[in-house]
């Protein structure tokens, strides 16, 4: 089951959101922010867009503020959802 990150309004209501997915194919531990059609990668390791295309610049701070503020959870979350593939490994 997917994970959603709240965000604060007026986030919400625009149709942002910052999902990690649980039918993600092998990629790179990441966050996928979503407003309407638009999808934007965010890599949980090194906590930096992973696309050029659309424009990282266009999602809103406060969105990427609540993001980095909850990186922990989302690295939680993605530790759960993909135990085959942790954001972090112990070693």
């Amino acid at each position: 089951m997917p994970y959603e990150l709240p965000l604060p309004e007026p986030f919400g209501s625009q149709g942002w959101k910052v999902k990690i997915f649980d039918n993600e194919p092998p990629d790179d531990p990441h966050a996928t922010v979503i407003q309407k059609t638009r999808k934007w990668r965010f890599a949980l390791r090194e906590q930096r867009f992973m696309d050029d295309d659309p424009p990282p610049r266009e999602v809103p701070k406060d969105v990427v503020t609540t993001m980095c503020t909850n990186i922990q959870e989302l690295v939680r979350q993605w530790d759960l959802i993909h135990p085959e593939q942790p954001v972090y490994t112990k070693g």
